[in-house]
């Protein structure tokens, strides 16, 4: 219940939101997704997320945009599950979701200072109103901040102890009940939030009008829980020791975000902390979270009368607590190790999330991610020249700069073929000079199932300096895809259609064709 009504409190909202989320999406995730020890809750960087959201704080009615805006995470999940969609997320480097998740475990701290002090800052963003804060300490209320820091102590001491992760909710309450017996009324609660907790959560229907605004920040909440549920999903076997489906995943947070929205919870996602937590207090089924929200409920309804009394700094110690635990330095120290390229994605991606708003800044970190995919994959092109040894082995050796006059030359391309390697491929040929006369190229294709037209025009072009050369080039190893690329391209009708070689099962049978077809050629010539 302290981390619900926190993370709630940590997205801006009412912490109420927090709670349903926690309570509603804990149970729907538990029964709809393939994994069994996933939880499914608000989490630190969607809460983050959801801090951002201008049209969710300027909303006439706040309560029913953030039921339109939750239940719209869930329809981009769902939809996301049902077409499998799974396998993009690999397209999202490492660089940028360390630079992410970090930025955002700053961004939980700074987020939290005024809570923690007492103090409301001003400035355009967290960094700004964070200087603010430390410039003027003497407008730091003492008695605001001794709490928040017995709080931050308290759970480190307990959590070291039998209690463990109990201790959170130890501390919560201690420091919350020492500042209400010390009679420090400036101290705020919930209560002065305006929070009150009278049973479980009614039904609510969603804003439509709000809906265009709220797309953007919806795709972004699904990208950034779906990544953190695939996480769970990797790293989390089920009890028959397999790994969850990590599409039916996406569909089961879809849905308990429909039953979180329409219940007035926060966006929820699946949550690597409490996952874990799951897990290492002896869970050994999905029964554990329904459970866990079966008890939740129970206090709800026992105690609901109490949570207005929680302090806010003691929520804020936890949640500034939970923010330094998201920084890793060695994560960090890991990918600035690995290359400029990779230092300079993390940087990015960290500057912009600490920057701007954060469902832009999601959204930059994935052009950015798949920019990179594009770059790394258009210049990793390589091609090697096979020599025939007299002993009948065949090496690999860098291809002539310049294509000798009567010779076989075997080229033999490693890496992406798509568009944007074209280029890098072409200028790797060798080159077809004045004296590059009665030689045959053969291009070993085997292994490539589909090749755009920008490639085949680089052959094309190819094909056409050999033959004003007085020479030939002959494609070998081609499937049926290819073989309709080239005439399509109108390669074959340059080459011939004898010059394109089928390939089969028999590795270097259709190489071994073209290159006797080629001595052939040669010897006529001659």
């Amino acid at each position: 219940m302290p981390d619900g009504l926190a993370t709630g409190l940590l997205a801006g909202l009412n912490p109420l939101a927090g709670l349903y989320g926690y309570l509603l999406g804990t149970v729907t995730g538990a029964l709809a997704t393939s994994s069994a020890f996933m939880a499914v809750q608000g989490t630190g960087a969607m809460a983050m997320l959801i801090a951002d959201v201008g049209a969710l704080r300027d909303a006439s009615e706040p309560g029913r945009a953030l039921v339109t805006l939750t239940l719209l995470t869930g329809a981009v999940m769902f939809v996301a599950g049902v077409l499998r969609l799974g396998s993009m997320l690999r397209f999202v480097s490492n660089a940028v979701m360390v630079g992410f998740i970090n930025a955002v475990g700053v961004n939980i701290v700074l987020g939290q200072l005024a809570n923690l002090t007492g103090y409301a800052a001003s400035g355009p963003n967290r960094v700004v109103r964070a200087v603010d804060t430390l410039v003027h300490p003497g407008r730091l209320d003492g008695r605001t901040l001794l709490v928040g820091l017995a709080t931050i102590a308290l759970i480190v001491l307990l959590e070291r102890t039998s209690l463990r992760a109990l201790g959170l909710v130890v501390a919560v309450v201690v420091t919350s009940a020492a500042a209400q017996l010390l009679g420090w009324d400036q101290v705020a609660t919930l209560n002065d939030l305006g929070v009150s907790l009278d049973g479980l959560p009614l039904p609510e229907l969603p804003l439509l009008r709000t809906v265009p605004a709220l797309i953007v920040p919806a795709v972004s909440l699904a990208f950034v829980g779906l990544v953190q549920g695939a996480g769970i999903s990797a790293n989390f076997t089920n009890p028959d020791g397999r790994y969850p489906d990590a599409s039916r995943d996406f569909v089961g947070q879809g849905v308990a975000n429909v039953a979180s929205g329409l219940f007035q919870g926060m966006p929820v996602g699946g949550s690597v902390s409490a996952s874990s937590l799951n897990k290492e207090a002896g869970a050994r089924s999905r029964w554990s979270l329904v459970i866990a929200s079966a008890v939740m409920a129970l206090v709800i309804v026992a105690f609901g009368n109490v949570v207005g009394r929680v302090a806010m700094p003691a929520l804020a110690g936890l949640l500034i607590l939970i923010g330094v635990r998201t920084i890793t330095p060695s994560d960090l120290r890991s990918v600035w190790m690995t290359g400029p390229v990779q230092k300079a994605v993390l940087a990015v991606t960290f500057v912009l999330t600490m920057l701007i708003p954060l469902q832009y800044a999601v959204l930059m970190g994935v052009g950015l991610s798949v920019l990179l995919h594009v770059v790394r994959q258009s210049n990793q092109i390589t091609i090697c020249r096979r020599v025939r040894r007299a002993d009948g082995r065949q090496i690999e050796v860098d291809p002539p700069p310049e294509l000798p006059p009567h010779e076989i030359v075997e080229l033999q391309p490693y890496g992406s073929l798509f568009f944007a390697a074209a280029p890098v491929f072409e200028a790797a040929l060798p080159a077809v000079g004045a004296d590059s006369r009665g030689s045959v190229v053969i291009l070993r294709l085997r292994g490539r199932s589909d090749l755009g037209t920008t490639f085949m025009d680089v052959v094309r072009r190819y094909a056409e300096q050999l033959v004003e050369a007085d020479s030939m080039l002959k494609v070998v190893s081609a499937n049926d895809r290819i073989i309709e690329q080239l005439g399509v391209t109108g390669i074959t009708d340059v080459i011939g259609e004898h010059n394109i070689y089928r390939g089969d099962e028999r590795v270097g049978a259709a190489t071994e064709r073209a290159h006797a077809d080629a001595l052939v050629w040669m010897s006529r010539r001659s």
